[in-house]
This record gives C-alpha cells, sequence and structure tokens, in this order.
C-alpha cells in the first residue's frame, strides 16, 4: 500500500518569531477595538497630499492599494456590502479593516489548529482569537513554515488596523546599493525594524523566499540579519539601526 507522503518542514531559525508575533497581536488587542470607535465618528480629515510624492510615498500606495482591492474582492466573494443611511459619513477604511481583520484572523486561527493537529478552535471574537493565537505561539514556532505565515499574516493585520486608524510608518532611506539588485532602494521600516528593498523587480536566489512566492512581496532583512547585509552593502550595522530608529 503507498502511503502518502507528509510535506517536508523546516527546521526553524532562531530569528525571535515569538516576540514579533507578540508584538502585533499586542498591537492588535490595542487598536482593533478603536475601528468601532471609528466608524461611529466617520473619516478623519486628513491634510492635502503633497504635490511630488516621494519613491517611498509611492511605493507605500502602491502596496495599500493592492491589499484595499484584495479587500473589496473578499467583500465581493462573500457578499459584504457596506451599510450606511446616509445620516453621517461612513469611513470605509475601518470599516473594511475590521472585515478583513476579523475574517482573517479566524481562517489564520483554523489554519494553525489544522497544522498542529487540534480540533478546530470555537467561535469568538477578534479579541478572543488573538488572545488563543498568543497562546499557541510556542508551538507554532516549532514549524518555520507555519510561524512564517503566522507571524506574516499577525504582522499584515496589524499594518492594516494602524493604517485605518490614521497611523503612519516612518520610512528612511538607506544610502548604499541593495546587494542583491545594485538599485539605490533600500528602505529602513522603523516601526516593524526591517530593511526592505521596494526595487519591485528584486530578488534573492532563494525561491522559498516570500520575494519569489507572495504577489507584490519585497526582499526584506529581519533586525537579526542586520549584520549580514552591513557587510553585503560595506556600512556599519549601526547605520542601519540609526535608519530605522
Amino acid at each position: 500500500m503507498t502511503r502518502t507522503a507528509r510535506p517536508r518542514r523546516r527546521t526553524p531559525r532562531s530569528d525571535g518569531f515569538t516576540g514579533r508575533a507578540r508584538r502585533a497581536i499586542d498591537s492588535l488587542l490595542r487598536q482593533f477595538p478603536e475601528l468601532h470607535e471609528e466608524l461611529a465618528a466617520g473619516p478623519r480629515r486628513r491634510p492635502p497630499a503633497a504635490p511630488d510624492p516621494s519613491a517611498d510615498a509611492l511605493a507605500r500606495r502602491a502596496a495599500e492599494a493592492a491589499e484595499d482591492r484584495a479587500a473589496a474582492l473578499w467583500n465581493a466573494q462573500h457578499d459584504r456590502t457596506p451599510p450606511g443611511d446616509g445620516s453621517a459619513p461612513l469611513n470605509l477604511a475601518a470599516l473594511d479593516a475590521g472585515i478583513d481583520i476579523t475574517a482573517s484572523i479566524a481562517e489564520l486561527e483554523e489554519a494553525v489548529h489544522d497544522r498542529l493537529g487540534y480540533p478546530a478552535p470555537p467561535a469568538g471574537d477578534v479579541t478572543a482569537r488573538l488572545i488563543r493565537v498568543l497562546r499557541l505561539l510556542d508551538a507554532v514556532e516549532r514549524d518555520a513554515d507555519l510561524a512564517e505565515h503566522v507571524q506574516s499574516e499577525l504582522r499584515r493585520m496589524a499594518r492594516r488596523c494602524a493604517r485605518a486608524l490614521g497611523d503612519t510608518e516612518p520610512i528612511r532611506r538607506i544610502r548604499p546599493r541593495c546587494p542583491l539588485c545594485d538599485s539605490v532602494s533600500l528602505r529602513a521600516f522603523a516601526a516593524r525594524h526591517i530593511v526592505l528593498c521596494v526595487n519591485p523587480g528584486c530578488r534573492c536566489d532563494d525561491e522559498t523566499c516570500a520575494c519569489h512566492i507572495a504577489p507584490g512581496a519585497r526582499h526584506r532583512w529581519e533586525r537579526d540579519e542586520w549584520a549580514e547585509l552591513a557587510l553585503l552593502v560595506g556600512c556599519a550595522v549601526e547605520e542601519l539601526a540609526e535608519a530605522a530608529a
């Protein structure tokens, strides 16, 4: 009898997964309830956009537009129509973010239970699900593929929530050229403590990296990889840390 081969599981790296996942969950637990307040208050008044947006601003807008299109598609597929009686302006960004995060955390918790061989999780609101996922982080960390997916989703949801509330992440340019594509495209994202190449065509040699797999993803260096990056670009680690401060 032929046995079905199980998917290979990579050995997890010691890259601080639990700390980053906890920070994303803490951010969601703190900010998600504010989305409901935004729905009641209506959209915030924002300053006019700069006449000549920078490359960083264009890259950020492109990423935000891609996520907004994905959220709109999800709404259409699930027959979700934004409510409203015309009595007050509706904060569509907060509404879409709330729908997206509510669905995403449910799907993420179910995926974690399925991968770990646990029974399906009970129903619950966003807060309850986030707390339950938080308690499973140690088990998740032992599976590198699962940990990578969980971390990516949690941080995406945290960024989506923060953007809907009007928060922006400081982005700073790093002078050396990208060691992968040789373009002047390295940026430090302070809130996430990452260095990212904003060149859409940049790819590394690892075909399992997100820059090859995920649509719109860019190659990134986490904080524990900055020493290696500093050697590649010929600068001190302190320069990278200062740029991302």
